[in-house]
């Protein structure tokens, strides 16, 4: 095993950090405050949202330039907000600084130095857009860890659909029995790569699922390179 393809999003980007950071200052800069009660609520109605839109998105109900915009006109439509100037000011203002947030979960860049010093090559399988995926990267200092940056929009299908991981593997030129998987959604990460012939590591931060619910599940980054050793011994009982 010598290929390891990361996730970005809320498995080495600290996605919610990152993110509530961007909404907290356009929020001010707005002056939502003066139409909405509280940030609180504002960010907990954006969320839900987001995450029913991304849902569709992934299924390709949706395009990502609707789902940008949508997001943020929902959101304000359920204040009883109807004003699409401001509907486009916060779509364009979150794209502007979200990326440039750098947060990142605690040992991301221990991890990646031990895992490269290893002798790992290190990609990354996202589903992010790419203009938005790379900026992330270098702000955070992470660009320079991977050899293959795969934006699933490339492929024109999303995780977990197959081709996302053929592709992966076509440009890289891995085998699905050197790849591993390590993402934080079960179903789009870990089943996707299995459905693909690929082993897979949950990064499951905040403990959301179950204790046993993937047969190689961590809590934290620098679990990682002692999971692989145990993948790779269990293949030889």
């Amino acid at each position: 095993m010598k290929h390891l393809f990361f996730d970005l999003d809320r498995t080495l980007w600290d996605f919610e950090k990152n993110s509530e950071s961007a909404l907290r200052q356009l929020f001010h800069e707005l002056e939502l405050d003066s139409m909405i009660k509280s940030f609180e609520g504002f960010h907990s109605t954006y969320k839900n949202h987001n995450a029913k839109l991304w849902n569709r998105y992934g299924k390709g109900k949706i395009t990502k330039e609707e789902l940008r915009t949508q997001r943020f006109r929902d959101t304000l439509q359920q204040f009883q907000i109807f004003n699409k100037d401001l509907t486009e000011k916060l779509a364009d203002g979150y794209i502007q600084i979200s990326p440039h947030q750098t947060n990142v979960f605690p040992g991301t860049h221990e991890t990646l130095d031990a895992l490269k010093e290893q002798g790992y090559q290190l990609h990354i399988i996202t589903n992010g857009f790419k203009e938005v995926q790379f900026i992330k990267l270098e702000k955070s200092d992470l660009l320079h860890y991977f050899d293959l940056v795969l934006c699933s929009e490339e492929v024109g299908k999303s995780k977990p659909h197959p081709e996302v991981f053929q592709y992966a593997l076509a440009e890289t030129g891995a085998g699905s029995n050197d790849s591993i998987m390590i993402g934080d959604d079960y179903q789009v990460d870990i089943i996707g790569a299995s459905n693909a012939g690929w082993e897979g590591i949950l990064f499951d931060p905040n403990k959301e699922y179950k204790p046993g619910t993937h047969e190689w599940q961590v809590n934290a980054l620098n679990q990682v390179p002692e999971t692989i050793i145990w993948i790779k011994n269990s293949r030889l009982i």
